[in-house]
C-alpha cells in the first residue's frame, strides 16, 4: 500500500454522526420558502395559507414513515430541544403520578442534564447501565421500576459507540407497569425503520440535521395520551406545546430528508455496512498499537450496532491529538460527541461500558454518510497507520 505520506492531500467527511450536509434535493424544495413563498404560517392571508400547507404537508409525510398521527409530531429547534421537552416538561406535567425517573448511562448529554436538572425540584433520577457492549441491562431496569416511576429515557441509538438498543423489549416493560416511554432517537431517524405504534414509544426526539436537512429543526413525537407542558411559552404554537414562529423551510427539507433517506434505507445500509466492516477489519489487523472496538459488532449484521459507526480506543495515544493529526492530512473524524468533545473529559459512554480513563481518552469516532466512498475509506486506511505511528512514538506511555 502506498505511504500516506506520498499520497495526495483531500478533504475527506468521516463525521456524519456530527452533521450532514444538505441534500442538494432537500435545498430544492426548501428554496421557495426563503424567497417566494416566505409568509408566517400563522398568518390568515395567502401567504400565510401556503406556508401553513407546507408546514402540514410535512408533518403528515412525517407521520406516516413513523406511524403516527399528524398531531403527535410537534416540530422543534433541535433534537436537544425535543429531548429537554420530553424530559422536563413530562416530568413537570405528571409531577402528581410521581418523581422518579430512569434513564441510561449513556445517553445524550441533552437528557442526562435535562434530567439533572429536574433534581432541584424535587424529582429522583437514577441511571441504568449497560454492557460491555452498550445494550441496557433490561434485568436492572426492570428491577429499578417503583411505583412512582413516571418516566424512563432510554436511546435507540447511541451516538457515540453506535450500539442499538432493545427498544421494543424497554418500551413493552414500561407499558406494562404504566410508565411512559420516552427514546432519544436523533441517530436512528433515516437509519432504520420506527414504527411508534408497534414498538409503543410514548415520545421520540428527531433532528434534521442528521439525516441531510438543515440544522436548526428538530421534532419530538408525542403520543396523543402523553401529557406535557410546553417548555416555551408565546403564541401557543404547535398544538399549544412550542411557542416560535415555524421554521417552514427548514421542515419542509427535513420531511423531504426523511422521505428520500427511507427510500434509500436498504441499499445504504448495504453498502455503508461493507465500508464499515472493511475498516474494521484492517484496524484491527493493526501490529501498531493496542486497539479496541468499542460497541457490538457482527461482521455484515446491523442488528446490533448501526450501520454507519465504528468507535475505537487506542492505547496510549490522546483522541484529541489523534483527530487533529488526521485533520492534517484533510480527514474529518471525531473523538466522542461533538456537543462535548472540546471538554477534554474522558466520554461518559466509554467509561460507563468499562473503559479507563486513559483507555477512553484515546477514541476515535469515524461515522459514514451518504457520500462515504470506497476511495475515502481506502485513503483512512493508508493514513491511519502512519498517523497512529507518529503519536506512538511521541506517547509517553511507550
Amino acid at each position: 500500500m502506498k505511504r500516506a505520506a506520498n499520497t495526495k492531500p483531500k478533504r475527506i467527511y468521516l463525521d456524519y454522526a456530527a452533521t450532514t450536509p444538505v441534500r442538494k434535493e432537500v435545498l430544492k424544495v426548501m428554496q421557495p420558502y426563503f424567497v417566494e413563498e416566505f409568509g408566517n404560517a400563522n398568518s390568515l392571508h395567502s401567504y400565510g395559507v401556503i406556508a401553513r400547507n407546507a408546514i402540514e404537508q410535512a408533518r403528515s409525510k412525517i407521520a406516516e414513515l413513523l406511524n403516527a398521527k399528524p398531531n403527535e409530531i410537534i416540530f422543534v429547534g433541535s433534537g436537544t430541544e425535543a429531548n429537554n421537552t420530553a424530559i422536563k416538561c413530562y416530568a413537570l406535567a405528571n409531577r402528581q403520578k410521581g418523581k422518579h425517573i430512569l434513564i441510561s448511562a449513556i445517553e445524550h448529554k441533552s437528557v442526562l442534564n435535562a434530567a439533572r436538572w429536574l433534581t432541584n425540584y424535587g424529582f429522583k433520577v437514577e441511571f441504568v447501565g449497560v454492557d460491555s457492549n452498550g445494550i441496557v441491562k433490561l434485568d436492572e431496569l426492570e428491577s429499578k421500576l417503583k411505583r412512582d416511576t413516571i418516566l424512563v429515557s432510554v436511546m435507540t441509538v447511541n451516538n457515540e459507540i453506535g450500539t442499538i438498543q432493545p427498544i421494543k423489549e424497554i418500551a413493552k416493560l414500561c407499558n406494562e407497569h404504566n410508565i411512559v416511554f420516552h427514546t432519544d432517537a436523533v441517530q436512528a431517524l433515516g437509519k432504520m425503520h420506527i414504527d411508534v405504534e408497534k414498538m409503543n414509544i410514548g415520545m421520540l426526539s428527531g433532528s434534521a440535521h442528521k439525516v441531510y436537512a438543515p440544522k436548526g429543526v428538530g421534532l419530538l413525537y408525542k403520543r396523543s395520551d402523553v401529557k406535557i407542558e410546553p417548555l416555551l411559552h408565546g403564541g401557543g404554537h404547535e398544538f399549544g406545546l412550542r411557542s416560535s414562529t415555524e421554521n417552514t423551510p427548514g421542515i419542509v427539507g427535513f420531511a423531504k430528508a426523511l422521505e428520500l433517506a427511507y427510500a434509500e434505507l436498504n441499499s445504504e445500509s448495504r453498502r455503508q455496512c461493507k465500508l464499515r466492516d472493511k475498516i474494521i477489519n484492517e484496524v484491527l489487523s493493526y501490529n501498531l498499537i493496542d486497539v479496541r472496538l468499542n460497541g457490538i459488532w457482527k461482521q455484515h449484521s446491523w442488528k446490533e450496532r448501526i450501520f454507519n459507526n465504528v468507535n475505537f480506543s487506542f492505547k496510549g495515544i490522546e483522541g484529541e491529538a489523534l483527530v487533529l493529526l488526521l485533520d492534517q492530512y484533510g480527514i474529518a473524524c471525531s473523538t466522542g460527541s461533538a456537543c462535548s468533545e472540546k471538554t477534554l473529559k474522558p466520554s461518559h459512554v466509554l467509561l460507563a461500558i468499562g473503559l479507563s480513563p486513559e483507555l477512553a481518552h484515546g477514541s476515535l469516532r469515524i461515522t459514514l454518510g451518504n457520500y462515504t466512498s470506497k476511495k475515502d475509506i481506502d485513503y483512512l486506511l493508508a493514513v491511519l497507520p502512519e498517523v497512529i505511528k507518529k503519536l506512538k512514538q511521541l506517547s509517553p506511555y511507550k
